[in-house]
């Protein structure tokens, strides 16, 4: 009987994919400082339109936009999820996946998510690492691999100010010694604060940025649900920005309402903070955009009151329509349930025009949309007042294959400092370098 269950339970997994809505809209739609937002579309049995994992056949790799290349920079990584470039060029790579949280995703429809969720390659375990990667010739390629850091927890960001590196694992920012051209760090970690963790965490990714003069830290914290229905009380300080004081641990929630924030880039020209934000699911294939804004001090950008402004969310009970009322209008959207996750801004002269001047964003890929969206890195134009100024472009694609398989996913996105850009790419495994063509 058992077994009988489990492979009904399966087969309901399966048959997922057949169920939900379409998008009515193409992706153009949601996309721009201005997105359509049609009326929502709660369907009984949520969208679920996965790309299953099968990793890149021999020799195959992304598709490059006109006037540049791309090339592996490192692979058989281990479900590589975010970079950090240090000043000497060596590039750090956290090497991890989601940490075991029991409480997440209860009963018959979590174990039919988790299932899904697997055969979008994120059901392996994590590695709990950072490597070093250097690139001692400057051809491209990295020569050598090191663990630079292990025992971790889920670590994501990592931001260096003089000598200390900050790692944010899933549930503490940690701070290390760190020595120019070291490959290897030993040690725990100093503790500098603790991160909301534990056996929920739904949004289990913590980023950190330092502030220009180094003397603040900026920690993404996701939302521990979709629209609270876990409730308010396990939402305590997610989604949000915190600003922490590294001298001593101290913090304030900088931003709120964000659901899911990942990336965080400062913008070169105004010097405004920028954040990557997952909007909500399972309001329909054309709901919700997830967005690029800069981040105000002590804004309020509407979860999960509302939606992209003032849109409010009816599957939000109570309501608060004092807080809609505050919900700010993010600055640019980037089309529905693409899971952007990585933000960076453009090196000068790195690559050509088009993408010279602007925000590059690694989207993940879609699971909640009819057709596919996302699994793609694209490029944002800003102007030289540093907003975003024109359409979206694509920069690196080809991730999916004619089966829509994602061969990979790009998640983080930086600069070189050498005139590239390297994208991480956790179903891949591998570490892409985008250039000039040459």
């Amino acid at each position: 009987m058992h077994s009988l269950r489990i492979a009904l339970l399966m087969a309901i997994a399966t048959g997922l994919s057949a169920c939900g809505d379409s998008a009515r809209l193409d992706i153009g739609s949601g996309t721009g400082p201005a997105p359509q937002l049609p009326e929502p579309n709660s369907t009984l049995i949520p969208t679920v339109n996965i790309a299953p994992a099968v990793g890149w056949p021999e020799d195959a790799k992304p598709v490059a936009a006109p006037g540049t290349q791309v090339n592996s920079f490192a692979s058989g990584l281990d479900h590589p999820r975010w970079l950090y470039v240090l000043p000497n060029g060596d590039v750090l790579v956290a090497e991890t996946n989601a940490p075991e949280k029991p409480e997440d995703g209860q009963g018959i429809r979590g174990w039919i998510m988790k299932k899904v969720m697997a055969r979008a390659g994120a059901g392996v375990p994590s590695a709990n690492r950072i490597s070093l990667l250097r690139d001692a010739d400057n051809d491209g390629i990295a020569e050598t691999r090191t663990i630079f850091l292990m025992n971790l927890n889920s670590p994501f960001g990592m931001a260096l100010v003089g000598e200390d590196l900050y790692v944010a694992d899933t549930d503490r920012l940690l701070r290390f010694k760190y020595e120019t051209g070291t490959t290897v760090i030993e040690g725990q970690g100093e503790l500098v604060t603790e991160l909301p963790g534990g056996p929920l965490n739904h949004h289990w990714t913590k980023n950190v940025i330092a502030s220009r003069d180094g003397k603040k830290l900026y920690v993404t914290v996701g939302s521990n649900s979709n629209v609270a229905e876990n409730g308010l009380d396990k939402e305590k300080e997610r989604a949000a920005i915190w600003e922490v004081d590294p001298a001593t641990g101290q913090h304030r929630v900088f931003a709120s309402g964000l659901r899911n924030p990942n990336g965080l880039a400062w913008e070169p020209r105004s010097g405004q903070l920028w954040t990557a934000v997952n909007e909500r699911d399972e309001i329909g294939s054309d709901l919700v955009p997830d967005y690029i804004t800069s981040v105000r001090d002590g804004g309020f950008y509407g979860w999960p009151y509302s939606y992209y402004g003032q849109h409010v969310d009816a599957r939000v009970q109570p309501g608060d329509p004092n807080m809609v009322a505050k919900a700010l209008v993010p600055d640019y959207a980037v089309g529905p349930h693409t899971a952007s996750l990585g933000l960076a801004f453009a090196e000068p002269g790195a690559l050509p025009p088009p993408f010279d001047q602007g925000a590059l964003i690694g989207q993940h890929g879609s699971w909640n949309r009819k057709p596919h969206s996302g699994y793609k890195v694209l490029f944002v134009p800003f102007s030289t007042e540093g907003k975003p100024a024109g359409k979206p472009i694509d920069l690196l694609t080809g991730f999916l294959n004619d089966d829509g398989k994602a061969m990979g996913r790009p998640v983080g996105v930086v600069t070189d400092q050498r005139g590239g850009v390297l994208v991480a790419d956790d179903v891949g495994n591998v570490v892409w370098r985008v250039s000039k063509a040459r």
